[in-house]
């Protein structure tokens, strides 16, 4: 094999929708001021008390003029079609033009966690209901993983590899690094990736109500009366995360490109940390989560005492928030509390295989525009020790280095650091 070339990558572009809005700007606009996008399902009727969830608002696939009825019609796992918005809207963000030059040079790695589950919802229940010869002949394409990575590069016209990095919570900062790498060692010149989740349907809602991972709304809870406080972070009085849609892509480019295509670097991947705990398919592992946050600040050439904030995973459950937090004080020391630290899913929800990639883009925004994200309904918690969480209001500070964690089911661990540029 090759010898890798060792190339920097840099972030040159990126889009996101999450319960705050349909597109970047909206979300950032709304959760700089502190909003949350929760609400009771709409997509789907539940008995559950868990039943408050993260919606993207106005997000209709038939709306988009590269979709024609037929195509909606046939393609009804959600995920395809928010996956094709989400690579258009960022490769556009970024300014790149898809040449017969970089097509084929071009890579894209979208992860979900759940799949095409609304489309197999549909098909059961025509199968039930109306007999077998009612299942759609295109139920097995909308499961399969790699096909919203396929129908983009349908659409945009790229040659290069797709796939899915199946990790769970993780996916979205799997896909970041696989492409990363990839970029690094020459595969490819630019990578689209990101994840993307559409997983608002009956048994899934009623599943992660179930396992006792998702909140329960009753009338004592502060979130019956505003399910916007369902989610809080590092709250003394968390009690499960809220379960959510969303997308987002980031674009990847090799340092050459940027002059090559014109580009404009927003930053930079610096270091990845991923591992494994061999430990529980949901509690987390201390150790193998320090491990990852190491790894990932070696892999940047860095230290502790260089990082300048934290994009925590921070899902609102009692046992995950806890182990983060005992993680990041193993690694960084006294000197946490001095860290700012903000949850995004205290205000997007728990998007599972698209959260790591909403997060992303959301820190490195951040970065650019030097102001830090809050963890919205923040009620301290003593157990946790003195923490700096960025506490309701988004905050004007200059960083530079960000650390970015996401942990998922089976024990998987993904940290990435970005700098801003």
């Amino acid at each position: 094999m090759r010898a890798p070339q060792n190339r920097r990558v840099f972030v040159v572009g990126y889009e996101i929708a999450t319960a705050l809005g349909n597109r970047l700007e909206t979300t950032w606009e709304r959760a700089a001021r502190g909003e949350t996008g929760f609400r009771r399902v709409t997509r789907c009727e539940v008995t559950s008390r868990s039943n408050v969830v993260g919606e993207i608002p106005d997000w209709t696939p038939e709306d988009f003029d590269y979709i024609d009825p037929k195509d909606a019609y046939n393609w009804n796992a959600d995920f395809v079609f928010l996956a094709m918005a989400m690579c258009k809207n960022a490769l556009e963000h970024s300014g790149m033009e898809m040449t017969a030059a970089i097509g084929p040079r071009t890579a894209c790695l979208v992860g979900s966690a759940l799949n095409g589950t609304d489309a197999y919802r549909v098909a059961t229940v025509n199968y039930t209901q109306q007999g077998p010869t009612k299942v759609s002949p295109y139920l097995l394409p909308n499961l399969c993983a790699n096909l919203p990575a396929g129908k983009a590069g349908m659409l945009l016209n790229f040659t290069g590899p797709i796939f899915s990095p199946q990790g769970a919570c993780a996916s979205g900062n799997h896909a970041i690094g696989i492409g990363a790498r990839m970029i690094q060692s020459g595969d490819c010149d630019v990578a689209l990736v990101g994840g993307v989740e559409t997983c608002l349907i009956p048994e899934i809602i009623q599943g992660f109500a179930n396992m006792w991972a998702t909140i329960k709304v009753g009338p004592q809870d502060r979130a019956f009366a505003e399910p916007g406080q369902a989610s809080r972070p590092f709250s003394i009085d968390r009690r499960g995360f809220v379960l959510a849609e969303g997308g987002g892509i980031l674009v990847l480019a090799a340092e050459e490109k940027l002059i090559d295509l014109g580009l404009t670097p927003r930053a930079e991947v610096m270091g990845i940390g991923w591992t494994s705990d061999a430990h529980h398919f949901t509690l987390p592992n201390q150790a193998t989560i320090v491990r990852a946050i190491k790894d990932a600040l070696t892999d940047a050439e860095i230290g502790p005492a260089d990082i300048h904030c934290i994009n925590a995973h921070g899902t609102s459950t009692h046992k995950g928030d806890k182990v983060e937090i005992d993680s990041l004080r193993a690694v960084f020391g006294e000197r946490l509390s001095r860290i700012p630290i903000s949850a995004n899913k205290s205000q997007v929800g728990h998007s599972l295989g698209a959260a790591a990639a909403v997060e992303a883009v959301l820190g490195i925004e951040g970065l650019q525009r030097q102001t830090l994200l809050p963890t919205a309904n923040y009620l301290p918690d003593p157990e946790l020790g003195e923490i700096d969480v960025v506490p309701n209001i988004a905050r004007r500070q200059a960083c530079e280095l960000l650390l970015s964690n996401a942990f998922g089911f089976g024990g998987t661990n993904c940290c990435i650091v970005f700098r801003g540029v």
